[in-house]
């Protein structure tokens, strides 16, 4: 070698050693016949470009190599060159050019298995699968063997495009040349089966491996977690501990989730003392997976004083604790953190409006909406469902139809669970045209049970029966009707007293295997009571043991509207006995037990004891009945009293329930106070209380059923005088 060239060298050297990758390159000499350099200079600049990750410096080393290799013949320069080439390749894609590696692959004059190697790994790194599986393919083809590391690499190409006949194919090819003991071809194995859900054969070729490394561990274990086999990741964490591998920060992590999806309360915990004893709660990803484990396992006292005690609350501990707190309806508490989080993510967003909706606060889910869309937005699917939810709650029409094309504007409209909510929203709003559009028009083949119940359900809802059983037809037709389905559909023929289609249905539910639970039973007994079949319902009522309050109320008013009273008021005792707490439909049963069966002590009672020891606050229903109760059985002196401390207005409806009575008992006072308030409401023909007998006549068509709740009269009031004629 010449001085000069010496002299280069040693420059060059000295600027690489002293870490000045530039001033190295600009000391390159202009290309000649003799300018190939030593090849350990070459290999430490690019060694110095890879750790610096400057793609600048690295092509042009690699052209100086290009352009320096094209005039040297020698074999020995050659096999050099192909080296150094080699070295190029992997340097220009560690800088994050897979491209210019793939060109300097395809100038090289002659090719190793270094070179395929290198190229494969590139390009399994860069995210060019299908482009490695091609190399592979075509280095197989020149009758080069691969190492075990491009076999690695050709295996997550694989994984990552769930290549299994690929995968397989080489997993014969490792077996072969007797590579299986290897751990990274094993690990990496385990991981394209895991990815592929061969649960089994992933698990075979973990076991295959001799000497599991930390890595291959982890691998099994998140493919455990991953495939919704919780058990089976916690179980090989134990095992891994006693095999005495320290588990990697992500492993812990992979348990903890694991435990914490399968609400594994107990492995948990124990966790959490490995976690304390050697030293991983310093780690904010693991502390963050201990806090979100105890939340979702329902210990969020547990969770919460983790988070207070934690010096540092990153957005995912803290999302983790607002979902936890929300899902067991404490709201307020949730709410607290979050407005003290420093950032919130999408995931806390939703966390807490679905903890308003879950809480029925449906107000609060929108007002929360709307500071959302002021501060980010961020906005997904799972965010309009909840919002969606709660406008179906408050039966918020249009706000529900802005969410519908909001969801059109940002391209949400094609999630399935969003087009059944809107559906359902429309159904319970009432739009029922707008729901049939969507379901049937729309929705097409996206449409399944929950899309269809919702519409029944409207349908049954808005007293639209025989359009309830004719979509129940046509959802047959298409899917499989759920238990839901049925209460709708029974609920419907309740309505208008179609006993044979209600019968029908009863026995298809028996006769196709559905499980008859206390949702399904109160259906039968409510539409066998109401089609004046109280045997039936008796029988259905009694084929089972239930402490559900609903299954007792549809009972109870069976008992009511087929004149057994005293019989649904000896069930009210009996669930009471049961330890059943009645709600405020249960007492409204009672009441009108007492009213058909003239139990007017029994009905005042139960009145008192509804407040006094249920705490429950009477309905307007409540005192309506106490009106039909008192007013029907002649007890005027006691219903002027319990008019006059009524904490409300009498409605129109309960004034004329009150006048009537009056003018059946002669009640003058009560009955002209009764005029007064009737008048002061401005129907189409003034009343006045006369004792005895009315001289005006009304048509029998005008007569009111005593017995029907005063509620449905209150449109009525105004007219209900105006056909008579004094």
């Amino acid at each position: 070698m010449a001085a000069a060239a010496v002299s280069t060298v040693s420059a060059i050297s000295n600027h690489v050693a002293a870490g000045h990758l530039f001033a190295a390159i600009d000391a390159l000499p202009a290309c000649s016949g003799s300018s190939l350099l030593p090849a350990e200079l070459y290999a430490s600049l690019l060694r110095l470009a890879t750790s610096r990750r400057s793609l600048a410096a690295a092509r042009r080393i690699a052209s100086h190599l290009a352009s320096s290799s094209s005039s040297v013949p020698s074999t020995s320069s050659s096999i050099t060159a192909t080296f150094l080439f080699n070295r190029a390749i992997q340097s220009l894609a560690a800088c994050g050019s897979f491209a210019d590696a793939r060109d300097m692959f395809d100038a090289m004059p002659r090719r190793d298995g270094g070179s395929w190697n290198a190229i494969i790994s590139a390009a399994s790194r860069a995210g060019k699968s299908a482009e490695a599986l091609s190399l592979f393919t075509d280095m197989n083809s020149v009758g080069i063997w691969p190492k075990d590391s491009t076999l690695a690499s050709v295996l997550a190409c694989c994984a990552e495009r769930l290549d299994l006949n690929g995968a397989q194919q080489l997993h014969g090819h490792i077996a072969k040349r007797d590579f299986q003991s290897n751990v990274i071809l094993g690990t990496a194995l385990v991981d394209v089966y895991g990815k592929c859900f061969l649960l089994a054969d992933a698990r075979r070729a973990f076991d295959d491996i001799l000497q599991p490394n930390d890595i291959s561990w982890n691998v099994i274990i998140r493919r455990y977690l991953v495939a919704g086999m919780g058990d089976m990741a916690v179980q090989m964490f134990f095992r891994m501990v006693w095999a005495g591998v320290r588990p990697l920060l992500y492993t812990v992590t992979h348990a903890m989730l694991a435990c914490r999806d399968n609400c594994a309360i107990k492995e948990g915990r124990c966790i959490h003392t490995f976690v304390l004893r050697h030293g991983y709660e310093h780690h904010v990803h693991v502390r963050s997976s201990v806090v979100d484990m105890y939340a979702k396992c329902g210990k969020i006292d547990a969770a919460q004083r983790l988070f207070n005690l934690a010096p540092m609350k990153d957005v995912v501990m803290s999302t983790s604790i607002v979902s936890g707190l929300a899902a067991c309806g404490r709201v307020a508490d949730a709410k607290r953190v979050f407005d003290g989080m420093e950032q919130h993510n999408l995931v806390s967003w939703n966390a807490m409006l679905t903890g308003y909706v879950r809480s029925m606060d449906l107000t609060g889910a929108l007002d929360l909406f709307q500071q959302m869309r002021q501060e980010t937005k961020e906005i997904d699917a799972v965010t309009l469902g909840s919002v969606l939810n709660a406008c179906t709650g408050l039966l918020d029409l249009g706000k529900g139809e802005e969410l519908h094309a909001f969801a059109l504007k940002c391209g949400l409209f094609s999630y399935p669970f969003l087009m059944n909510a809107l559906v359902r929203m429309y159904s319970k709003c009432g739009c029922l045209r707008s729901a049939e559009r969507l379901l049937l028009v729309e929705m097409g083949s996206e449409r399944d049970r929950h899309s269809w119940n919702s519409l029944i359900s409207g349908y049954e809802r808005h007293s639209m029966s025989e359009a309830a059983l004719h979509a129940l037809r046509e959802m047959q037709s298409e899917t499989i009707p759920s238990q839901s389905t049925f209460s709708s559909a029974l609920a419907a023929c309740a309505n208008i007293f179609l006993l044979k289609h209600g019968k029908q249905i009863h026995a298809y539910i028996i006769r196709n295997g559905y499980e008859i639970d206390d949702i399904l039973r109160s259906a039968l007994v409510d539409m066998y009571s109401k089609c004046r079949l109280f045997d039936y319902s008796t029988r259905v009522f009694e084929s089972g043991l239930s402490q559900d309050v609903i299954l007792w109320n549809s009972m109870i008013f069976g008992c009511a509207y087929n004149s057994k009273g005293d019989y649904g008021l000896e069930l009210f005792d009996e669930m009471r006995k049961q330890g059943i707490r009645p709600d405020s439909v249960t007492f409204l049963g009672a009441l009108v037990s007492c009213i058909s069966e003239g139990h007017v002590g029994l009905g005042r009672s139960y009145f008192t004891l509804m407040t006094d020891e249920y705490s429950i606050v009477p309905r307007m229903e409540h005192y309506e009945c106490m009106i039909e109760l008192l007013g029907k059985h002649g007890y005027m002196v006691e219903l002027e009293d319990f008019v006059d401390h009524m904490p409300l207005e009498p409605t129109t409806a309960m004034w004329l329930r009150i006048f009537d009575c009056c003018r059946e008992y002669g009640n003058r006072k009560l009955g002209e106070r009764a005029a007064q308030r009737i008048n002061e409401s401005k129907p189409l023909t003034p009343v006045i209380f006369i004792e005895s007998t009315p001289d005006y006549e009304c048509s029998d068509s005008d007569d009111v059923d005593e017995s029907m709740p005063l509620r449905e009269a209150d449109e009525a009031g105004e007219d209900r005088y105006s056909h008579c004629e004094p």
